[in-house]
């Protein structure tokens, strides 16, 4: 199977195990090389075309890519906090798509971002806030970042870092 199919699948599959066992699943024992590097990962849930859930990391922070979507869909699908926990019932609705992230890399001017392109992370001191590339609706750098900050709580006066990355996405 390819990493595509294999990337979406086990995010539907640890979503429905959590649901069916209240525990997160045990990594499958085959899987593509494209599933066992290291690198952070975000995965989105959308029913009828509306965001239903997302939530990722831009670091790693499990032993492979494929226990970062077990354990970031289970937290898209019912910790998101913009959304009630999604049901048993509405899986077989769902729009998945995993996003696999590049290591970020320090930029220093809005010129260095093309949204389509890149995702940016900004970053005050602790607070941080990321925006994944290509998203419906933003369409400039300079909304990219602004709705980056907004997430992040960062006020449009204050100074911040850039990253931008790239991803790998399967849908």
């Amino acid at each position: 199977m390819s990493g595509q199919g294999t990337a979406r699948a086990l995010a539907l599959e640890s979503l429905t195990y959590y649901l069916q066992h209240g525990r997160l699943m045990d990594k499958p024992a085959e899987l593509p090389d494209v599933l066992l590097g290291q690198a952070g990962a975000f995965v989105s849930f959308k029913k009828g075309g509306h965001l239903r859930g997302c939530i990722g990391t831009f670091a790693p922070t499990r032993p492979t890519i494929a226990e970062e979507i077990i354990q970031n869909a289970v937290s898209a699908g019912t910790e998101d906090p913009r959304f009630p926990p999604i049901g048993l019932a509405e899986l077989s609705e769902l729009e998945i798509s995993v996003d696999v992230l590049e290591a970020p890399e320090q930029i220093y001017s809005l010129d260095e971002l093309d949204p389509k392109k890149y995702g940016v992370i900004v970053r005050n001191g602790r607070r941080s806030g990321l925006l994944l590339p290509d998203l419906e609706g933003v369409d400039t750098a300079t909304e990219q970042v602004e709705i980056a900050m907004e997430k992040a709580g960062i006020r449009p006066d204050e100074e911040i870092d850039l990253y931008r990355f790239t991803v790998t996405r399967y849908k």
